[in-house]
């Protein structure tokens, strides 16, 4: 059966036909969408972690426990998971362990645009990489072969543009894979200094083996054309490639990337009069070949930064432009990112906002929805570097202010799903060291950032089952901190209170902003307790002075008519959260009932 599919969900249906017993993954643009393909798969154990590096140590028990196993995660949460994937390498596994790592060029959805390649040869795993939707089916069913054959856990490293491109994708039926038996054996899993100096040797053993295979896996494969043009590539970049040279030249194209065959790409530069190395972002590829001793045209030419696409291969390498569909990017108006209307956060930051031109606050944010809240006319964050850092830089910041005897403040806000994934030692610390930070925990029930996936909080699991709800204001309390409010954030009036009374409070102070996303799909209980009772609102023109404070909140349901100089309320995009009647001093929002009689 042929079907039309995206990487991400061709990865799941490799994965289920590898007969695939147990996955675990954190949420994560690119990568989300493969645990929650997994999760409609009633054969396989489907579940969201914490955190990449608990996702990571989940597989890895169950690989251990003798089930093939795979963790999925975007490239930063590879940096989250990295002490149990180095560890993970010099053990091996039991059943096969694919360790899916799905990297951002052109930072579409993350802070940075790291190269995860580079982690395979660091960790020292091996590695493949898909170009299309059919490869990455392909290939991940055979990464759990050379997980099990090689004794290796496989990074999996996928890109934007496979994770979410779709071709078609033919499919088989899954595999019955029994579990393997446990193997009792201390000497294997329990990396003590004196086991873990074995298992380094070892691990060298198994990689001069894995390169042996590379040079007869059939995901490294020779493309012969013309012989005055040979491109070497891998992944994504070998479309675009093809795209922008045709049949003008000949390609090896590598899907088996970690180890890299030495004598098929010496076989192959041999053969071509010129060679080029087309990859995105570091000369991975490249840096190999040149340490082999042979010539190429790579990174000298073509950017080390930002997505590739084929009119840049061919602008860099033939001076032209590759054939491409017109566009009018002019004509696109631009859509800048914003909460959406009725969004929890927007009474939080507008309220937080005032606050900081009134004091000395630094605003120490964090990665999710929330982060928005910089932009105008919410400014109302300051920093925000990585996922669960804002407690910490708050903490070391506030530390530092107090030495010099600053009367600035310091305040951390962090969403429900980023406080569970590595706020929680974050706080701890807070309240460790003493310190003097208030800590904002936006509560919106769900992760809302990447598409309403449930978290601890939620209460429910990955494939819809009830289950223990974690308590926030008690998880807080329990790890010591004793100055605790829950607000609703779009009641601005507490939420000014709770702000006050923060700053005013000694030691570290947590205020949990509770109420939900305005799109999260709610049980008829979560209904009943957040009711905000307002319905659509519209603004009565013979109140409107035009005065424009409505306007600060930034709501995209709410804009400004010059020629009436009246604001006005789009009625489809109001869910009726109250936030901008609250900020008129007119009385000039009301329901849409009142404004029409």
């Amino acid at each position: 059966m042929v079907s039309l599919m995206s990487g991400n969900e061709a990865v799941a249906r490799g994965a289920y036909e590898a007969g695939v017993t147990y996955a675990a993954a954190y949420p994560g643009t690119p990568s989300t969408e493969i645990l929650e393909e997994l999760a409609r798969y009633s054969a396989v154990i489907a579940e969201w972690a914490p955190n990449e590096k608990v996702a990571v140590e989940c597989a890895l028990g169950a690989s251990i426990a003798g089930g093939r196993a795979l963790a999925a995660m975007k490239m930063v949460g590879v940096n989250v998971a990295a002490d149990p994937l180095f560890s993970s390498a010099y053990a091996g596994v039991n059943g096969g362990l694919v360790i899916v790592s799905a990297d951002d060029p052109g930072l579409h959805s993350s802070q940075n645009e790291q190269d995860n390649r580079l982690y395979a040869p660091f960790v020292k795993l091996a590695m493949l990489e898909p170009a299309d939707s059919q490869e990455a089916k392909d290939m991940v069913k055979a990464a759990f072969d050379i997980s099990e054959s090689n004794d290796i856990p496989v990074l999996f490293r996928m890109t934007t543009r496979v994770c979410h491109s779709r071709s078609l994708v033919a499919t088989s039926p899954r595999i019955a894979v029994p579990p393997r038996a446990y193997p009792a054996n201390l000497l294997k899993f329990n990396l003590v200094p004196a086991m873990a100096r074995r298992h380094r040797a070892r691990l060298e053993v198994r990689l001069k083996q894995l390169e042996a295979y590379a040079e007869t896996c059939p995901f490294n494969r020779v493309e012969w054309n013309s012989a005055e043009i040979g491109i070497i590539t891998s992944g994504i970049a070998y479309q675009y490639a093809r795209e922008a040279f045709g049949e003008e030249a000949s390609y090896l194209k590598l899907g088996f990337t970690h180890p890299l065959p030495k004598a098929k790409i010496r076989e192959f530069a041999a053969r071509v009069a010129r060679l080029y190395i087309v990859e995105e972002l570091e000369p991975y590829l490249e840096n190999f070949v040149r340490g082999l001793g042979i010539p190429c045209i790579g990174k000298d030419k073509i950017p080390n930064m930002y997505e590739l696409n084929p009119s840049i291969v061919a602008g860099a390498l033939l001076g032209g432009h590759a054939r491409e569909i017109e566009s009018r990017p002019a004509a696109v108006p631009p859509r800048p990112p914003v909460l959406c209307a009725g969004c929890p956060h927007r009474g939080f930051f507008y309220e937080l906002g005032k606050y900081a031109k009134r004091h000395n606050l630094i605003i120490s944010g964090d990665i999710g929805c929330y982060a928005l809240g910089m932009n105008d006319p919410l400014n109302a964050l300051d920093l925000c570097i990585c996922m669960g850092a804002a407690p910490s830089m708050a903490h070391g910041a506030q530390k530092v202010l107090e030495a010099g005897n600053s009367g600035t403040r310091t305040v951390a806000v962090i969403g429900d799903s980023t406080f569970f994934h590595t706020g929680v030692p974050a706080l701890i610390n807070a309240v460790y060291n003493k310190s003097n930070t208030i800590t904002c925990i936006l509560d919106n029930r769900t992760t809302a950032m990447t598409g309403q996936q449930d978290n601890p909080g939620s209460g429910t699991t990955l494939q819809s089952e009830a289950t223990a709800a974690i308590d926030i204001e008690a998880l807080v309390r329990a790890l010591g901190v004793q100055n605790v409010r829950v607000v609703n954030p779009l009641d601005l009036d507490k939420m000014h209170q709770a702000l006050a009374w923060g700053l005013a409070a000694v030691g570290p102070s947590v205020i949990v902003c509770k109420w939900p996303c305005n799109l999260k799909r709610m049980s008829s209980d979560e209904s009943n307790e957040y009711m905000h009772g307002h319905a659509r609102l519209a603004v009565a023109a013979e109140r409107c002075t035009g005065c424009r404070m409505c306007l600060n909140v930034g709501c995209p349901a709410l804009s400004f008519d010059d020629d009436a100089g009246k604001a006005r309320i789009d009625s489809g995009a109001c869910n009726g959260c109250g936030v901008c009647g609250q900020v008129c001093s007119w009385n000039a929002v009301v329901s849409e009932e009142a404004a029409h009689v």
